[in-house]
Order: structure tokens, then C-alpha cells, then sequence
């Protein structure tokens, strides 16, 4: 059964933040990239009556990670995240002082590479590593439900002009991503509205290289 999504668009950004559930009621719930409302997150999860049992980051930009330490500290919960990117949540000033935007720095609890499988909030989730948005960026998919972060959006992907970036590594990310999950999988984005695998493979213009890969392999 698919896990049940609330979704937050927070900050300046309007970066989306997941509040996921095994089932609508549930007693506990995950929080993924909480970007800025510590407080707001903190009472819709009150509202439901649901325990954050754990926060998930996607990846360490700071549209993502804005709240992390408020909400981690004032739950008493443990944060997971790419390993490759644990020094910014560590010293997020230093990384993005001249954006003009700050983060409070925070310890990680739970590093990730990808490839493991967590077992929180009565959901079996995969870490899947995919990099090119960022360097050691990853996704979280759960019976249907794919949470891409900033690698894949309804109608775009994720920028490749940043720091730690490539196109190619990215577009090598979504493949994988288009062939291990079925194309009716649902793409929980950090930015803009759900949308689905296969509507992205027919659809998104960015990805005119995979379709013609697809249209190869299948005359």
C-alpha cells in the first residue's frame, strides 16, 4: 500500500517538505528535508497525532536543511543523510554565507551512501544514490512513492550550474531511477507538484535522450 504524503511547500524557496505515513492515523510519520517552519512542522505533525520517528534529507542544499536543527532538537529525533554532504549540515554557514542565507549546523545521526534499506515508521524504505544536483544526493522510494529531492521534477530536473554538479551524472541518475522503478511510481519532488515516472519519461523536455534510448531498444 503506498505510504500516505502530506506535503509542505516552506521558505522562500517554496521547497516542498514530505511528512510521510504507513497509513492515514498512523502513529508515527517521517519528516523529509524540512526547509524552514520548525515550529509549523512540529504542530501539523501534533494535528495528527503522529511521532516523527525519523528526518530524512535528500541532500544538503539549504532550502532543504533550513529547519533541520530546530526540529531535530525539539523532537529528540535522529537525522539521516548523504555522507558526502554531512560537512555542510555540519558548518552550513560556511557553505552558504554568500547566498545571504543561514542554517543552524547540526550533527547527523545516520549517514547514507545509498544501496541501504530503513526500516522506520512502519515503512521499508531504499536509499538510492543520485548524484548530479548534488554530489552525494540521494532518493527515498517506499511501495510507489519516490521522494527525488531536486534530481527529478514534474517537467524539469534538477540544476547542474551549481558547486559539486554535472549533467551527465545527473542524467545517468535518472536512468537508473527509470529502470529499477515501475513507471507508475510517484515522484515526490523538492520543488513543484507530484507527478509520475512514466509521465516524465513521455513528457519532460530534458529527457529526450532517455526516450530515444527507450525508442531504440523497443523499434
Amino acid at each position: 500500500m503506498p505510504p500516505v504524503v502530506d506535503r509542505y511547500e516552506l521558505g522562500a524557496f517554496q521547497t516542498n517538505c514530505y511528512v510521510v505515513r504507513a497509513e492515514r492515523g498512523a502513529a508515527e510519520a517521517l519528516v523529509i528535508d524540512p526547509g524552514a517552519d520548525a515550529t509549523m512542522l512540529r504542530l501539523e505533525l501534533a494535528r495528527m497525532g503522529a511521532h516523527c520517528a525519523a528526518i530524512l534529507l535528500t541532500h544538503s542544499h539549504v532550502d532543504h536543511i533550513g529547519a533541520v536543527a530546530d526540529l531535530a532538537e525539539g523532537l529528540g529525533v535522529q537525522v539521516y543523510m548523504p555522507e558526502a554532504e554531512a560537512d555542510v549540515m555540519r558548518n552550513p554557514d560556511g557553505y552558504f554565507r554568500s547566498l545571504g542565507v543561514s542554517a543552524r549546523p547540526y550533527e547527523p545521526d545516520v549517514l547514507l551512501v545509498g544501496g541501504e534499506t530503513l526500516e522506520l515508521a512502519g515503512l521499508t524504505l531504499e536509499v538510492v544514490s543520485v548524484p548530479g544536483h548534488s554530489p552525494g544526493h540521494v532518493a527515498y522510494y517506499a511501495d510507489g512513492a519516490l521522494f527525488s529531492g531536486d534530481v527529478l521534477f514534474a517537467g524539469s530536473v534538477g540544476r547542474t550550474d551549481l558547486a559539486g554538479a554535472s549533467w551527465d551524472v545527473l542524467l545517468e541518475s535518472i536512468r537508473t531511477l527509470l529502470d529499477r522503478y515501475p513507471p507508475a511510481t510517484i515522484v515526490y519532488s523538492g520543488h513543484g507538484p507530484q507527478t509520475t515516472l512514466a509521465t516524465e519519461l513521455a513528457r519532460n523536455p530534458f529527457l529526450g535522450e532517455l526516450r530515444a534510448e527507450r525508442a531504440a531498444r523497443n523499434p
